[in-house]
C-alpha cells in the first residue's frame, strides 16, 4: 500500500508483462499507473494522482475522495451499552475510544 494525498493504492505484479501494476484505491474514478520497480511505482502513482486531480479541475468537477472520516456504525443495544461503560471507565467519549480501538485493531492486521 501507498500513500499520498489522501490517496491510497496497492500495487501488484504482472509476472506475464513484466510490470507493476497499480491502482489508487477506495474512489469511483478509476486511477491506474505501472512501473518496472518499486521506486518507479510510486513516483507513477504520484504523477497519477496529480494528473487526475489536474484533470478534475480541468472539467470543473470536484475528485472523487477517500474515505471522509465519518464511519456509520450499527450494533446491538447491549453492544452499545457495552461501549458506553468502556469508553467511560477511560475517561474518554465512545467516539474517541471506538475511533482509538479499531485503529489499534487495525494496525495490527495491516502490520501483520
Amino acid at each position: 500500500m501507498m500513500t499520498y494525498k489522501g490517496y491510497t493504492a496497492s500495487i501488484e505484479v504482472d509476472l506475464e508483462a513484466g510490470i507493476l501494476f497499480g491502482r489508487v484505491l477506495d474512489i469511483k474514478d478509476v486511477v491506474t499507473f505501472k512501473a518496472k520497480n518499486v521506486d518507479e511505482g510510486y513516483e507513477e502513482f504520484k504523477t497519477s494522482v496529480d494528473e487526475y486531480l489536474d484533470f478534475c479541475e480541468e472539467l470543473g468537477q470536484e475528485p472523487d475522495k477517500p474515505f471522509s472520516g465519518k464511519l456509520p456504525f450499527r450494533t446491538t443495544s447491549e453492544n452499545h451499552r457495552k461501549i458506553f461503560i468502556a469508553a467511560k471507565k477511560t475517561g474518554k467519549s465512545i467516539n474517541y475510544w471506538m475511533d482509538e480501538v479499531l485503529s489499534d485493531a487495525a494496525n495490527k492486521v495491516i502490520n501483520v
